[in-house]
């Protein structure tokens, strides 16, 4: 047994497969990022909510918006790149829009105001763990419970999808997008 998270290679035990087996594919590839959450069974099966279906209560705008910015603040581009091409165009985000999705402070020219409060909101949850005052209330008053909820789960989610991929090194899928050099440190 080694302690280093790295992805798992074939063969897997028989159990392990399993749970692979309900894990999407890009060309019948499993992604390196889930290859290491097979180091744990648990976390395999747990660790980590699926909420990249149809019955979420977002649309997949909205969704890829809290996910970029996510994943760009904690500074995880093989998470980031991952989504930029999987969904970045079917979540009709521009060319412009993706790249300030990693940037800073993002340019509110590209965005609506519904866009920018939400991760102005973002940007409070990932720093502070919470919202200060004005903010919760414009996030309630544009959010169902239900819409908020899954927020906060998309921020925690991505958070440790985050963690687990920076901490592992993983090196970028080669079909994935790479952050924007204006976002690289």
């Amino acid at each position: 047994m080694t302690n280093t998270l790295a992805p798992m290679r074939e063969p897997f035990s028989d159990d392990i497969a399993r749970v692979l087996s309900n894990y999407p594919t890009v060309d019948g590839y499993l992604l390196r990022l889930f290859r290491t959450f097979a180091n744990s069974r648990r976390f395999l099966e747990k660790g980590v909510p699926n909420l990249l279906d149809r019955a979420s209560p977002l649309d997949l705008r909205t969704r890829e918006i809290v996910i970029l910015r996510v994943t760009a603040l904690n500074r995880c581009e093989y998470e980031w790149g991952v989504h930029v091409s999987a969904f970045g165009t079917a979540a009709g985000l521009s060319a412009a829009q993706i790249d300030d999705s990693a940037s800073d402070r993002v340019d509110p020219e590209l965005w609506s105001s519904e866009e920018l409060q939400l991760i102005h909101a973002i940007d409070e949850l990932c720093t502070s763990g919470n919202l200060d005052d004005p903010t919760l209330k414009r996030f309630q008053d544009r959010w169902t419970a239900e819409q908020q909820l899954e927020i906060f789960s998309l921020c925690g989610a991505y958070s440790t999808i985050s963690f687990v991929a920076n901490a592992a090194r993983l090196p970028c899928e080669d079909f994935a997008a790479r952050f924007p050099q204006a976002a690289k440190r």
